[in-house]
Formats: structure tokens, sequence, C-alpha cells
């Protein structure tokens, strides 16, 4: 039986008083890909924010890699997301600094201090999303693609027991999303767990994996016709 990452019981997700989400129960295993679909405002992104401590937990019970999301204080926030690896839809690099520059801030500002370590765990991120040749390079000179790539790396910098996807392909072109795609893939087969918000169907066709949905307030799983 393998261990929990994630697991939620009857969780509701509010955003300011707003109730967005109820009745949540679910359980991601070591190891999956899931996938979250759901419309546009059907509260994909507030119960993203739940799970890495952007929104706080007020009902029901939670726990996501060892943390307690009741019970997580402000200042378990930062121990909680080196834990989990976060790309989000709009790469959200530095851009007046070069891509090695945007990874070492992240390693700088999650506690690291050893200079060889640093550029050696840099080295390997880049490797494993195929940018290892761009390094030097600045935001601004990377496509979309490249860029989301670079973000991906900068999720596995602190070696994530949990990447927390989402939208990652959302800005992308079709071509560039199944490339996207087969990194994301080739990280899971490493063993790591990742959940992806995503609304793009195509992708799911083509990689399908366990999906929940977020409808009418509540998140449940669908179960996947065959084609």
């Amino acid at each position: 039986m393998s261990e929990s990452i994630l697991a939620l019981q009857n969780v509701s997700v509010f955003q300011k008083e707003n109730l967005v989400l109820k009745e949540i129960s679910l359980d991601i295993k070591k190891g999956e890909f899931v996938y979250l679909i759901g419309k546009t405002g059907s509260g994909k992104s507030s119960f993203m924010k739940t799970l890495y401590g952007d929104l706080p937990l007020r009902q029901g019970e939670g726990r996501i890699v060892g943390f307690d999301l009741k019970k997580l204080k402000e200042k378990d926030i930062p121990y909680l997301r080196r834990k989990l690896g976060i790309v989000f839809q709009d790469f959200k690099l530095l851009p007046d600094r070069n891509i090695n520059n945007n990874l070492l801030f992240v390693l700088k500002a999650t506690g690291w201090k050893d200079q060889a370590k640093m550029n050696a765990q840099i080295e390997e991120v880049l490797d494993k999303v195929g940018m290892k040749t761009k390094g030097f390079k600045f935001p601004h000179e990377l496509s979309g693609g490249e860029q989301q790539r670079i973000a991906i790396a900068r999720a596995l910098l602190n070696d994530p027991e949990l990447i927390l996807a989402d939208e990652p392909t959302g800005n992308l072109d079709p071509q560039t999303s199944v490339e996207v795609m087969k990194v994301l893939q080739e990280i899971n087969k490493s063993g790591r767990t990742i959940l992806m918000a995503t609304h793009d169907y195509a992708l799911i066709l083509k990689y399908p994996s366990k999906t929940l949905k977020c409808d009418g307030s509540k998140v449940f799983e669908v179960v996947q016709k065959a084609v």
C-alpha cells in the first residue's frame, strides 16, 4: 500500500468569505499523476492555493507531504513549499537575471549555502528538463515552452515530494504543450507525484491518467471512458 501524499476529508475551500468548494474528500498516493479539470471559475486555483498554504484551510481535515493544513502556521509555509514543487501558468521567472541566477535565487531563499552543491543541483534540474545549455540565457531570450521547462526545473530544485502544476500549458501552443507534458511524464516516471490543473482536454486524451473534476462546488473523480 503506497503512502498518501495528499489526503483531504470533508474539506471546504473559501476565498475570503465566499465558499468556493465543499465536501472534498480525496487521496493521492505517492507516484500518481493526477489531473484536476474544470471550467474557469470552478475553483481549481483556489483549491491549489489551499494546498500550498496561500489560502488557509478552515473546514475539514487535510494532510499534504506530512503537513497538517489545518494547523499550518505562517512560519511553516516556507517548509511546506520546500517539499512541494509549484509550477504556474505564467512561469514567474525573474526577468532581470539569467536562468542559472533565477534558480540560484530559489536555492538561496530556501536555505542552501554551499555554492558547489547549488551549481550541481542547478545543472541536474536543467538536464532533467532538457535545458542544460540554456543557463546563461535570460528569460526573454527563451520561447514560452522553454520558459515553462525552466519553471519545471525550478520546481524540482528542492527535490519535492509533490509537484503542483497550475495550468502549466495554459499559455502554450499545442505542440509545445505536448513537449512540456512529456517532461512532466518523465518526472512522474522517476517516482514523483504530480497534480496538474488543466483545461486542455487534448492532453488528457493523449496522456490519460486519474482525473479529478471541479464542478458545482464539488471535486470528484471522473471515470474515463475508453475511447
